[in-house]
């Protein structure tokens, strides 16, 4: 959120909470957006993912923070306005935004990064951070029944890696930092395994943004085998001879683009996957 949208008066048009700083305390923030124009839609915000992006961004984890900051980047709300051009939307459509703006480039020709709205069924509660799931997994090909998959850490992005896996057929190992997870993983998700052995997975999906021993993981891989990193932790740490004697890979993904996006909702209404919800108002 750029400074120069801000305002001291009671002229702003929207609402927001913001860091100012890099202890990253919240506060209401007034700024200004623009009308709506030609091909715009406006949404009345409702609710917002909260991840580790929330913890890293405005504490200046990374050292390029740019205050104010408002948070909340996968957002969903209903439509309140939109412009003449517009119509695969109309007023009181459920919708949701990605993460990405301003990203149309040469990765657009291959559904990657771009300005996109989509479409949500009313009763469907929808966190986009998720978005970043499934296309990791059908980039890498993990959706061949009868294979094995490993997920390491059972938050939002974990445990929806969890029932895409058992989704597509595979056999899920969940990895995390303690048994305080086990039932959940083992009873509500549906995992098959809570510990696994040594070189008993095709994939393992990372999504632990806090710093944890990869080598561990990548010894879990069969030959060919392929760690996917989806959190961002600060460092990893790597001795090559685990990757060159097994033939293993780690490679990394992030969120998906327009087209990836419609199919992951497509693909969720289809096998009635749903996120775990646990909603908490902006005041605490």
């Amino acid at each position: 959120m750029s400074s120069e949208n801000s305002t001291t008066n009671g002229s702003a048009n929207c609402l927001g909470w913001a860091t100012r700083d890099s202890f990253g305390v919240l506060s209401p923030y007034k700024f200004n957006r623009r009308d709506v124009q030609d091909d715009d839609v406006s949404i009345k915000i409702t609710h917002c993912g909260v991840c580790y992006a929330e913890v890293v961004w405005p504490r200046n984890k990374h050292g390029d923070a740019t205050y104010p900051i408002v948070l909340g980047h996968e957002i969903a709300g209903i439509v309140q306005e939109v412009g003449p051009n517009v119509r695969r939307f109309k007023v009181g459509d459920h919708v949701g935004v990605g993460t990405y703006t301003n990203s149309c480039t040469d990765r657009c020709t291959a559904s990657k990064y771009q300005k996109s709205i989509h479409w949500l069924q009313q009763h469907h509660c929808f966190v986009l951070a998720l978005l970043f799931t499934l296309p990791c997994m059908m980039d890498h090909k993990m959706n061949k029944p009868g294979k094995s998959l490993g997920v390491i850490g059972l938050g939002s992005l974990g445990h929806m890696a969890v029932k895409f896996g058992k989704a597509f057929g595979l056999k899920v190992t969940v990895f995390s930092t303690g048994m305080s997870k086990k039932d959940e993983a083992l009873t509500l998700l549906g995992a098959d395994n809570f510990v696994a052995l040594a070189k008993s997975l095709d994939f393992i999906i990372d999504t632990a943004s806090g710093n944890h021993p990869i080598e561990l993981y990548m010894s879990l891989l069969k030959t060919a085998g392929v760690l996917v990193l989806v959190g961002v932790p600060s460092e990893i740490k790597l001795k090559p001879f685990n990757l060159i004697t097994g033939k293993r890979s780690i490679t990394g993904s992030v969120a998906g683009g327009t087209k990836q996006i419609q199919e992951m909702v497509h693909f969720c209404a289809a096998h009635k996957i749903y996120p775990n919800i646990e909603v908490v108002p902006i005041q605490m």
